[in-house]
């Protein structure tokens, strides 16, 4: 699985104008299921974005947590971040999982991060979403669970 996070001041997610999800301090995570991602996958980057150590201190140093600063999550799917761009100028995305798969992991990587004790809140899988945030710092950071060329 791959996730694109943010350490944010706050985020949502619209779909049709409708607020689905909607979070203050935390992190938005855009995630996107790769083919031959398992619910494996899932746990192991939930459990690594719960400890990722990118919150300040009281010394301003990134060493606390989205867990210990009590922050939300806002999970939204982003097939997106599958894209392959090696050639041409139009990118392809034919290594995302299929999009039944692909609900299921992201509904399952949500899940493992409620079960860490997070807040989280999502938006709407296939959707068109408008998404809205304040990057705070900017801290901005890319995470795969395979290692992929």
């Amino acid at each position: 699985m791959r996730a694109l996070i943010q350490r944010v001041r706050r985020a949502k997610v619209e779909v049709d104008e409708r607020v689905t999800g909607e979070i203050g301090p935390g992190l938005l995570i855009l995630v996107c299921a790769m083919q031959g991602d398992t619910e494996a996958e899932a746990e192991k980057l939930a459990a690594r974005i719960a400890k990722l150590r990118i919150f300040k201190d009281e010394a301003g140093k990134m060493n606390r947590a989205v867990t210990d600063i009590g922050g939300a999550c806002l999970v939204v799917s982003q097939f997106t971040l599958a894209a392959d761009t090696s050639r041409g100028n139009r990118p392809g995305f034919s290594t995302a999982a299929p999009p039944d798969e692909g609900n299921r992991l992201y509904v399952q990587f949500s899940n493992n991060l409620r079960a860490l004790g997070l807040p989280v809140a999502n938006g709407e899988f296939g959707a068109d979403m408008a998404v809205s945030l304040v990057n705070d710092g900017p801290v901005t950071i890319w995470m795969d669970t395979a290692d992929r060329a």
